[in-house]
């Protein structure tokens, strides 16, 4: 039997998804607490069928790859997709975590009363339903189903076909322990069909999906951007600088620098350009990228001043600093390149910030206060760290829990989007009768009514 086109498929799919999101947004924090430790336990007593699902997946993929790019690229895609039993805890434990925060459904953020004794509220309340379009591993795919599900969101994912197998077994474990908690029947939505077209039509699926979220990189993101008739609240996308003045410590800003760009290079908030001001370069600068060359195997890409800093390093099984190109100070790398440029101060260090936008992530390394301060007011960021990793740009180093990644645009929250952000206001207002004057009602005739019903 052929199967349903994509359009009729992804119509099929979200017909019933907005009754759905009602009666999840009605259920109780303790109840979604509840749910969540109960999918944690869940997927730790599932963990054989889990990983064996995932071997599943791995040799698939080394298969296709061998076939079309050769060995080396099958085995290298392989510790991409391959999970462990580490990969499990991680996801059990980012379920407990959320489970233990605040519930943001129901909090009221404002409150006061007017002259005329109305009492107004401005309430969180879900947005209803989120679609998340990932091409991230399957911790992406539980982190965003739980996120979803502790606001009172309902939750479309369409996650990477690799992971297929995964994701079946991962969610057999998860609606299991759903299943047997207060939730409402379909509390998520998981699409399985692997063609890109799914991706498409959610992007486009504005009359029932009303926020979407997108993990992966930036060719994915350029789609959304060109397709999206949905509002997008979060897309990781924006690039991640770091300036270090010359008021500094030293061996701080080399940690810095270090681990704002090799602790994890494919993260969103790893370091694409690091900006240094020219009276510590010739400090700063060749021990720096001796050690990113050899010790971390990072791609060096200055401009002219650090090309001429640095001289002609020959250095044995590594290629040399190399001289970078305008798109590259553009680029958000996600890998293992940085690019590097000496700038005469704070005021050029700021203007190239600005001039290469937007900016997810901004570090300044300073021992002056007085650079703190003008760096933090003047750089437009999602995040502005002073003397701290771009890495620590994140929900979780934040005390917001797990995050369902970055926004970087002025309509809805920047940064972490975390439980908060993936909730709305909206006003309550309590009265005793209060009316919005001039009434069309004559006061007399109205008088006289309200005497008869007395």
């Amino acid at each position: 039997m052929p199967d349903i086109p994509v359009k009729l498929y992804v119509e099929k799919i979200l017909k019933q998804s907005r009754s759905l999101a009602r009666g999840l947004a009605l259920v109780s924090g303790p109840t979604k607490d509840a749910a969540l430790r109960a999918m944690a336990d869940e997927l730790q007593a599932d963990e054989q069928a889990i990983l064996a699902a995932n071997a599943e997946d791995v040799a698939t993929l080394t298969r296709l790859q061998e076939r079309e790019s050769g060995k080396d690229r099958g085995r290298e895609l392989v510790g991409r997709v391959k999970m462990t039993a580490d990969s499990i805890k991680e996801m059990a434990d980012r379920l407990r975590t959320l489970a233990e925060l605040p519930d943001p459904v129901g909090a009221v953020t404002g409150r006061w009363e007017r002259p005329d004794g109305l009492q107004v509220e401005r309430v969180r309340v879900p947005i209803g339903v989120i679609g998340v379009i990932s091409e991230m591993n399957p911790l992406v795919t539980v982190e965003m189903i739980a996120l979803c599900l502790k606001t009172g969101n309902l939750c479309v994912f369409r996650g990477a076909p690799e992971w297929k197998a995964t994701h079946q077994a991962l969610e057999t474990a998860l609606r299991r322990a759903a299943e047997r908690s207060p939730l409402p029947a379909g509390s998520w939505i998981l699409i399985d069909r692997p063609e890109k077209e799914i991706a498409l039509e959610l992007m486009r699926a504005s009359k029932n999906v009303d926020a979407l979220l997108v993990r992966g990189g930036s060719g994915l993101r350029k789609v959304v951007a060109e397709q999206a008739k949905v509002p997008v609240l979060g897309h990781d996308g924006g690039l991640t600088h770091l300036y270090v003045d010359s008021d500094v410590d030293i061996p701080m800003a080399q940690n810095v620098v270090i681990n704002s760009k090799v602790q994890q290079p494919a993260a969103a908030n790893a370091l694409d350009t690091l900006l240094v001001e020219q009276i510590v370069g010739r400090q700063l600068l060749p021990p720096l990228i001796n050690r990113l060359l050899q010790q971390f195997k990072i791609e060096v890409r200055g401009c002219p001043k650090t090309i001429a800093l640095m001289g002609q390093m020959a250095m044995t099984g590594h290629t040399a600093i190399v001289p970078a190109t305008d798109v590259d100070w553009q680029t958000q790398f996600q890998g293992p390149i940085l690019a590097v440029k000496m700038v005469q101060g704070l005021d050029e260090a700021i203007a190239h910030i600005a001039d290469h936008g937007p900016c997810l992530t901004a570090v300044i390394v300073t021992d002056r206060y007085e650079s703190a301060m003008r760096f933090t007011r003047e750089v437009d960021a999602a995040a502005v760290l002073v003397n701290a990793s771009s890495r620590l740009h994140a929900g979780d180093s934040l005390g917001l829990g797990v995050d369902a990644g970055f926004g970087v645009g002025r309509l809805h929250a920047k940064g972490p989007i975390g439980l908060e952000q993936l909730t709305c206001e909206k006003y309550v207002v309590f009265g005793t009768g209060q009316l919005r004057l001039p009434h069309p009602v004559p006061d007399t005739y109205f008088d006289a009514i309200m005497l008869k019903r007395a």
